[in-house]
């Protein structure tokens, strides 16, 4: 699983983490079962803090993507979502981003979506 970080991008490192992640996981190059790199050598070869790393996989953990075990380290959850979920979650993170970069509130946020469903 290859990570790639935009250090000019608005997003934070450790979202930018999950976004790999969870795209991983979206196309199916990581599965069940699978153990992600360790947090201080993922963060070694980012050249980032290892708690940018840990706070995208807690992001993931809160997702029910990953499960975090001590001397076990992230392993992708056995009951993952399916990699259309997955790529779901990813797209709601980005509406998100995007709306919080345009000054909209949750629940202006919130209406839009209604308004999407309610005309689909």
């Amino acid at each position: 699983m290859l990570i790639r970080l935009d250090h000019s991008s608005p997003a934070p490192l450790g979202d930018q983490i999950a976004a790999a992640v969870r795209g991983a996981i979206g196309d199916g190059t990581v599965r069940p079962g699978d153990r992600l790199p360790a947090a201080r050598a993922l963060a070694d070869s980012l050249g980032v803090n290892v708690h940018t790393v840990l706070r995208g996989y807690q992001r993931l953990r809160e997702e029910g993507l990953i499960e975090l075990r001590r001397g076990r380290g992230a392993v992708v959850a056995p009951g993952a979502m399916s990699p259309g979920r997955a790529r779901l979650v990813g797209g709601v993170r980005d509406l998100i981003t995007e709306a919080r970069s345009l000054g909209l509130s949750d629940e202006e946020v919130l209406n839009l979506v209604r308004t999407g469903l309610a005309g689909a």
